[in-house]
Order: structure tokens, then C-alpha cells, then sequence
């Protein structure tokens, strides 16, 4: 009798189990794709996608997203290409989040997205931003030698590159570090791991039941699988510390750096880093805007819109603890909207400590989650203009990383226990993007001018008296703080690019402050909750998943699994598989493989045409 309920709960989790993941129609097909039409310059024709504030009829919702960042975009778009009828509420006056851009007296710029990798012909990523777009994004390849990168000052100064390629990127680190070949094949040991697609092992513990990810991580089970959950949970200095001791390298290993310094950080997130431009780097034709431009378009194609000027003050929760819709600011008055779905991508924290009712906020499950988030440091942002080419500048596409020393760890800290008045003159590092050089289109649409963007890591508290102020109203002194860091962060820059001084035009810096305005980012970070090694502990990954203790409320975006544009994006999609009950991942692997034997046939049939 034992014998036989076994075999019929077999039979009924093996149905589920196929029902789960191929039981449901996919939201992805060949056929949604066409060909990439022209750009559109017009502005206002872009705003009225971009800018959409208009109320609209908002009944009979199945979704509403707050949050237009990548990671919402793609889980609206996702979701209503599955058929629900989709609401994403904005609460800056444009659309976008990180990859949207403002455009100032004739200077455009990027404020967040300045490079993505893994966008080679059928990748993954690829696939699911042609999905998402319905084919109509395209991306421009970088040069080869993507990156730059600056140790020390002055004469003390060494200069490395880094080039994109399958065996271009090693060869060419090993070139440069001729006696450290073991400790580079070692790390590249890790990407190759990377390679064999064995990071998907750690989205699976997300999207299977939390009791099976845990038996599979406390038995032994996982790590006899993959490699891949040890060394998420691995100290990036400690690994580094093993293979050599050449602090140039160590700091190689982990220059990307996202606001924790590598003490802090997994080694295996950032081999992740390194291998997602391996492939090569790319940035969007046409600029960084036209990913929410072409996202929102098929999120309207299929019945749902993104609306702007759209503040969500609260999440609906009935007293049976089912999130059933959200308030939102229209002028001085509040309107609730419905829907048997939420999902919010507007961050952990802002989520939980912020949007929820407050007798929900102090749940223990709440708190549990939030006790696996701590709050990520604050950026600020150096946005300068210039009369000119790229030609007479000497502007390049290449990335600059820049560092005063090979220290990160002691550089990091030593910078974040410095007081408010001491910290501006002591910037220990910086990245120089150029996005006018990187845009092929951008000579057309802002013809003679260029654009740099810099970008550091600040404490939230040096700007913190001044949170109660209001956008460009912040007063003198908060105006000659913040420039304060911009003339150091330019100043170092023009040691790599001396034209760039006499040809200023425009320059404007953006502190955790300008974060949260525009962004909607808790104490002005950037990357969300920071990416430290706690949460990329397998465990923990394993429990930081897009459902939520409150029922029908879902997290999207950096917080669900990784930062940064590629990260939301998988988050976004890790949300839609999580409210759709069905892996969009298969997929996307599915339409890849038909995708890669299409590109076969089509190779061979152009080898047989030759030989004829």
C-alpha cells in the first residue's frame, strides 16, 4: 500500500513539476520579432511613450509595477506578451530608471547604463532584449579594448588595458602580468565555470520551493553538483590572497568595483563581472533611453501602458494579509488602483519599510527579509559638456578606471570613516564613461558636442543635512559641497584628457540626494542593496526570491538576485516567472537553440553555395 501512494505521488509531483515548467504557453516566439525600423528623433514623439502622464482607464488590471527600471520593464513586458493586462506607475516625469537619459543644452546623457556585455550574437541576453523589444533594439560593439585601467598618480602611475575575447581577454592579461600566469589561470579557472552556464544553478534556488534549496544546500547535495555555490559564498580577497601576492592584480580581479570593496565581495560575482564582457561590450544605438523606449512600446502593443508623475504612496493589504492594489499621488489628492497583482521594483527597503502598512512593516517575516539586505553606499555623478568631437577632444569609447592606489580594501574604508569636510579632496577612485563616443548615432542628434560621465562612491550622511530640501532648491551651501567633489573628480580627469578643460560648456554633478529624487533610491544608492558577500552566500540567495510574506507582492529588479542593468533585467524576468508559475527561462533556451541551428543552416547553406 506504501508502495503505492509513493508511485501516485511521483506520478502527481511529475506532472506538476512538467506542468510548471512546460505545461504553460510561452510569452516568447520567433514570430514576434520584425526587423529594427528607423530611429525615432522626433522628441515629442518619444515622450509621448517616455512621458506618459495622462491618467488612463485603470480597470481591470491583472498587473501594476511600480517602478520603470529594467527589472519592472522586463516583467511587465514579459507579463503581458503571457496576456495580463499590465499598469507600470512611474514616479519621476520620465521612464526609465537607470537607463534613462536627460537631455541639456544639447548635451545628452546617460545616467546609469554605460556599457553591457553579453550581447553577442544569440546569447542569452540578447534573446530576451529582442524579445522584449520585438527586434527593435540594436547595439553597438565597442572597441576591443574596452577598458582602461589607472594605478596610482603622477610619476608612481601603471597603466593596464583590458580586451574583450574569447581567448583575447586572458592573453592579453597574461602579457601584462608575465609572472603571475598561475594566479590568472586560476581566476579564469572560475569564468570558465561562468562559461558552463553554471551560475543558472544559483537562479534555480529562487525559483524552486525554499525547503528543496535548502535540503539541497545544508546535505552537501549542491555543492557535489557545482562549484558554483562554494564560491559564491568565497571572500574576493582571500581568494586573491592565495594566488598571488601582486596588489596591481588583486585589484585587476576586482576593479569593477560596485560599492563594496573586495574584502566585502564574492569572488565569484566578480568573475561574473569580468566574463559578462568577455564577449564584448556593447552599448544601445541610438542612446541609453531607447530601452525603455522600445520596452514600453511592446508593453502598450499588448494592452498595458507605463504612466509617469505616478508616485505610489501605499500598497493595498487586506486584513488577510493579500496585497490587492496601491494608492498613488495624483496632484493633492490619492487614488487607489487595483489589481490581483503587485510588484514592486522600487527596491527592498523602499518596499517594506516604505510602501507597506505599517503593522505589516513589523511582521517577523518582514523583518527576516530585510535583515538579509543591508543599504548600499550613495553615488555621485559628474555630468560634463564640451564644444567638440570625439576627433578634436581626444574622447574615446574605452572606459577609464581610475585609483590613487592598489589598495582597495584599506583605500574604501579609509575614504568612508573620512568627515564630511575632509572627504571631497580624498576621492580614491573613479570611472570616466564617455557615451557621445560610444552612440554612433549620437553625431546625429547633438552634432559638434560631447559628453563625459563620472561616477564615485559616497556616504549617504555627508549629504544627509540637506535631505529635507527640495530639488534645485537645495541652497549654496549644498551647491559648492557637491562641486567641490566635481572639480576634483574633473581635475583628475584631465590628466587623461588634457583638452577637455578649455572646452567646458556644461557641467552638473548628481549626489544620493538627486538618487532619491529622481530614482526613488533609499539614501541614494544606486545599486540598491548592497552586493556584499552575505548575500551572495547561497543561502541567502537561496531565500532572497521575488515572493514576498505579503501575498500577490512580488520583488523585481537588482534586489532579487544582482545590480546593474543585466542584473535587473534578470531579476525582471526571475518576477514574471515567479507570478506566471512557469520558467521563462526555458524559454528564452529554447528559442536560443532554434535560434543557433537556424544560424547553421543558414552557415552551411552559404559553405554549399560557395563550393558550387
Amino acid at each position: 500500500m506504501w508502495l503505492l501512494i509513493f508511485l501516485v505521488w511521483m506520478v502527481i509531483w511529475a506532472g506538476g513539476t512538467y506542468w510548471y515548467l512546460f505545461g504553460k504557453p510561452s510569452p516568447f516566439s520567433l514570430e514576434s520579432l520584425s526587423p529594427p525600423g528607423p530611429r525615432e528623433f522626433d522628441q515629442r514623439k518619444r515622450n509621448q511613450v517616455l512621458k506618459q502622464g495622462k491618467m488612463i482607464a485603470a480597470e481591470n488590471l491583472d498587473v501594476i509595477v511600480i517602478g520603470s527600471g529594467i527589472g519592472g520593464l522586463t516583467a511587465a513586458a514579459t507579463l503581458a506578451k503571457a496576456g495580463k493586462r499590465v499598469l507600470v506607475l512611474e514616479q519621476h516625469d520620465q521612464a526609465g530608471g537607470c537607463t534613462h537619459t536627460y537631455i541639456e543644452k544639447g548635451f545628452e546623457f546617460d545616467v546609469g547604463l554605460h556599457y553591457i556585455g553579453q550581447l553577442h550574437e544569440n546569447s542569452l541576453l540578447r534573446v530576451a532584449f529582442d524579445q522584449l523589444s520585438e527586434g527593435q533594439l540594436e547595439f553597438q560593439l565597442l572597441n576591443q579594448h574596452f577598458e582602461t585601467i589607472q594605478i596610482g598618480l603622477g610619476d608612481e602611475k601603471r597603466e593596464y588595458t583590458i580586451f574583450s575575447g574569447k581567448t583575447e581577454m586572458k592573453a592579453h592579461l597574461l602579457k601584462q602580468f608575465p609572472d603571475d600566469t598561475e594566479a590568472i589561470e586560476a581566476f579564469f579557472k572560475i569564468m570558465k565555470v561562468l562559461r558552463a552556464k553554471k551560475t543558472n544553478y544559483l537562479a534555480t534556488l529562487k525559483l524552486i520551493p525554499l525547503w528543496l534549496s535548502l535540503f539541497l544546500l545544508k546535505s552537501g547535495i549542491a555543492d557535489l553538483v557545482s562549484p558554483v555555490f562554494r564560491l559564491s559564498g568565497t571572500c574576493a580577497t582571500d581568494f586573491a590572497s592565495t594566488l598571488t601576492s601582486n596588489k596591481d592584480l588583486h585589484l585587476i580581479f576586482a576593479y569593477l568595483f560596485y560599492g563594496v570593496p573586495p574584502k566585502d565581495s564574492s569572488v565569484l560575482i566578480n568573475a561574473l563581472m569580468l566574463h559578462h564582457y568577455k564577449r564584448g561590450a556593447y552599448y544601445p544605438k541610438g542612446g541609453a533611453s531607447e530601452i525603455a523606449f522600445n520596452i514600453i512600446r511592446t508593453i502598450q502593443k499588448y494592452g498595458g501602458n507605463c504612466l509617469v508623475r505616478a508616485p505610489v504612496s501605499q500598497i493595498l493589504v487586506n486584513k488577510k494579509g493579500t496585497a490587492y492594489g496601491v494608492k498613488v499621488r495624483r496632484g493633492q489628492e490619492e487614488v487607489e488602483v487595483h489589481a490581483p497583482v503587485i510588484v514592486s521594483n522600487c527596491g527592498i527597503f523602499s518596499t517594506f519599510q516604505k510602501l507597506l502598512p505599517p503593522e505589516i512593516q513589523v511582521k517577523p517575516d518582514i523583518q527576516e527579509r530585510l535583515n538579509l539586505m543591508k543599504h548600499g553606499r550613495g553615488s555621485l555623478l559628474l555630468f560634463s559638456g564640451f564644444d567638440g568631437t570625439e576627433e578634436e577632444l581626444g574622447l574615446v569609447s574605452t572606459n577609464f578606471w581610475l585609483f590613487k592606489n592598489n589598495d582597495m580594501d584599506k583605500s574604501m574604508d579609509d575614504f568612508f570613516t573620512l568627515s564630511k569636510e575632509e572627504a571631497p579632496e580624498n576621492i580614491p577612485m573613479m570611472f570616466i564613461t564617455i557615451p557621445s563616443s560610444k552612440d554612433p548615432e549620437a553625431k546625429l542628434r547633438h552634432p559638434g558636442k560631447s559628453c563625459m560621465t563620472i561616477l564615485t562612491m559616497v556616504k549617504y550622511e555627508w549629504f544627509e543635512e540637506w535631505k529635507d530640501t527640495t530639488v534645485h532648491k537645495r541652497g549654496d551651501e549644498y551647491y559648492n559641497y557637491k562641486m567641490r567633489f566635481a572639480k576634483n573628480l574633473f581635475d583628475w580627469a584631465c590628466t587623461v584628457f588634457p583638452k577637455l578643460r578649455d572646452k567646458l560648456v556644461f557641467q552638473e554633478a548628481a549626489t544620493p540626494l538627486t538618487n532619491m529624487h529622481y530614482l526613488g533610491a533609499q539614501r541614494g544608492a544606486m545599486y540598491s542593496a548592497e552586493l556584499n558577500l552575505d548575500r551572495f552566500h547561497a543561502e541567502a540567495v537561496a531565500r532572497s526570491r521575488c515572493n514576498t510574506p505579503v501575498k500577490n507582492l512580488y520583488i523585481s529588479g537588482q534586489d532579487v538576485f544582482s545590480s546593474g542593468i543585466a542584473g535587473a533585467l534578470h531579476g525582471g524576468l526571475l518576477c514574471a516567472s515567479t507570478v506566471l508559475g512557469h520558467i521563462v527561462y526555458l524559454d528564452l533556451l529554447l528559442l536560443k537553440k532554434k535560434l543557433k541551428r537556424k544560424k547553421a543552416r543558414e552557415l552551411a547553406q552559404l559553405a554549399k553555395e560557395k563550393l558550387q
